[in-house]
Order: structure tokens, then C-alpha cells, then sequence
């Protein structure tokens, strides 16, 4: 008989943190912890850039948008993971977590556009300075923000799509703390060969086109900033993109090592610390890395502190 779309239960039940019993309340200290600096900093960046017109530059509109993304992207994920870590409800509906899958893979995909148009934006202020205002426009800008949003809901829906169009009926429960495509996939019972083809497909699609049009933009920068008769200058070029490029290696690191590898290597302990480093800490890279090292939004920062900004409304 062939497959069918009907389980033979109700709810999945997340076993991720189960093991660690007493400590389970140290890790929702921690995790919450983490969760609000995050929060309130991604939150913060977005209305600091929008107050200061200062900021109001292709460069600080894709780190709102990479904030935006990132909010959401933990919204789905780490409420969920704390209620069950500070009450023990580890349970979590068929279709509650079709939709946790749709949305987290949703913006998982739209980071990885959104990286990618940063680092266009990057060549064209490196390698043609002169006509960075005029290339990137407001028209551009919002075509490129607009197709990181919509390429990662198609990606993200046809991921979801992939793994519940198959039976679970082996078991019921999911060796992580959050409906991600490897676990839930390896509840699945029959033949996954060709759900495990689709989702390695998908994944390299996102992951490698974007990473390639990412690794060309660079290449042209590195040719630039060699190009660069002073040491200085090469180092005042290159410190433009090296929060890129940190928020860049960590992400695709994380992303290619649980995405871009077959059912049988999944690992639970290993991969749930993988899990947590690209949906608690790197989230975190954001605002810490990317934004609040910058000049400019420090000083946006302090203006905001003080009440300028405000006043300026």
C-alpha cells in the first residue's frame, strides 16, 4: 500500500531537553536569558534605524530586514522550546507542527537571501563607490528585500510540504525541541529516499546559490581592496564587511552541516548543539556583531538615549 497523509496519532512529543532533568530549569534561565537580549536588541536596531535618518541607507535597511527576520524566526521557535523546558508540555499538535516547520524554514530561507543582497550591497560600495547611490536606489533595494521574503516562503513551503506529505507511524516522538526537517523526517515510515532527495535539493538550492552569489561579490571585493595602495585604506575597507562575513561563516557553517548531509549521520546530542547555536546565539550575531560595533548606529544609539531622535519624530 502506498504511503498516506493520515497519522496514527494526534500530537508529536518533543524529547529534546528530557534528558537533562534538573537541569532543564537552568537551561530555561539561560535560554530566556539569551532570548530577551536578543529580542530587545533586533527590536531595538529596527527602531533606531527607522528614527535616524542617518541610517536610512540601502546598508541599514537589509540590517533592519536581517533583524525583522531574525525576530520572527526565533518567535516561532524558543517560546515553544521555554514552555516546555519551565512546564514540561512537550507535546505539540500535527498541524501545529507543520506550521512551526513552514514558518521557521520560512525565515531560516529568507536569512540566507538577505545575507546574500548584503553582500551585493557591499561590492557595489567597495568596487564602485561612485555609483553606489545611483545602483543601489530605493526601487532596487525593495526588489531585493522583496524577493528574500518571497523565496523564503516558497522554499519554506515546499520543504513542509516534503516532509508531512509522508505516514509517520513508526513513533510519535521527535529527538529535538523544535519540528526541524532532519528529526521530523526521521519519524517518517516507507521508503523517505526520494523526501530526503527533495529537501537535500531544496536545501542546496538556498544554501549554495545564495553562498554563491555571496562568495562573487567577495571575490570582486577582495580584488578591490587589494587594489588599495595603503595599508589603512585596505583596513578601513575590509572592516566594512568583516561583521558580514562573521554573521555570514557561523550561519552557513551551522545551516550546511545540518542540512547539507544524509538521514543516517543525524546525530540528537551533537545536532541539538548545533540546533541551539543557529537558533539562540546566532540571532544574537545581529545587533551584537553586525550592528552595535558600527559607528554609526552607536552614535544613533546614544542619540536615542538622550532623546534626540525622539524629539526629531
Amino acid at each position: 500500500m502506498g504511503q498516506t497523509n493520515v497519522t496514527s496519532w494526534r500530537d508529536f512529543v518533543f524529547l529534546g531537553f528530557s534528558s537533562f532533568g534538573e537541569l532543564q530549569l537552568l537551561l530555561f534561565a539561560l535560554f530566556l536569558s539569551l532570548y530577551l537580549i536578543t529580542l530587545t536588541s533586533n527590536v531595538f536596531i529596527i527602531i533606531v534605524i527607522r528614527l535616524d535618518s542617518h541610517l536610512h541607507t540601502p546598508m541599514y535597511l537589509f540590517l533592519s530586514c536581517l533583524s525583522f527576520s531574525e525576530t520572527c524566526y526565533t518567535l516561532g521557535i524558543i517560546p515553544r522550546m521555554l514552555s516546555g523546558l519551565a512546564m514540561g508540555d512537550q507535546a505539540i499538535s500535527y498541524v501545529g507542527c507543520a506550521a512551526q516547520m513552514f514558518f521557521s524554514a520560512s525565515w531560516a530561507c529568507t536569512n540566507c537571501f538577505l545575507l546574500a543582497a548584503m553582500g551585493f550591497d557591499r561590492y557595489v560600495a567597495i568596487c564602485a563607490p561612485l555609483y553606489y547611490a545611483s545602483r543601489m536606489n530605493p526601487t532596487l533595494c525593495a526588489q531585493l528585500v522583496g524577493t528574500s521574503f518571497l523565496s523564503g516562503y516558497f522554499f519554506g513551503l515546499g520543504m513542509t510540504l516534503v516532509i508531512f506529505h509522508l505516514s509517520f507511524c513508526s513513533s510519535h516522538k521527535i529527538q529535538h525541541f523544535f519540528c526541524d526537517t532532519p528529526p521530523v523526517l526521521s519519524l517518517a515510515c516507507g521508503d523517505t529516499g526520494l523526501s530526503e532527495l527533495g529537501i537535500l535539493i531544496l536545501s542546496l538550492l538556498v544554501l549554495l546559490v545564495s553562498f554563491f552569489f555571496i562568495t562573487i561579490s567577495y571575490a570582486y571585493i577582495l580584488v578591490a581592496i587589494l587594489k588599495i595602495p595603503s595599508a589603512e585604506g585596505q583596513k578601513k575597507a575590509f572592516s566594512t564587511c568583516a561583521s558580514h562575513l562573521t554573521v555570514v561563516i557561523i550561519h552557513y557553517g551551522c545551516a550546511s552541516f545540518m542540512y547539507l548531509r544524509p538521514k543516517a549521520s543525524y546525530f540528537l546530542e551533537r545536532d541539538q548543539l548545533i540546533a541551539v547555536t543557529y537558533t539562540v546565539v546566532t540571532p544574537l550575531l545581529n545587533p551584537v556583531v553586525y550592528s552595535l560595533r558600527n559607528r554609526a548606529v552607536q552614535t544613533a544609539l546614544r542619540n536615542v538615549f538622550r532623546g534626540r531622535l525622539l524629539g526629531k519624530g
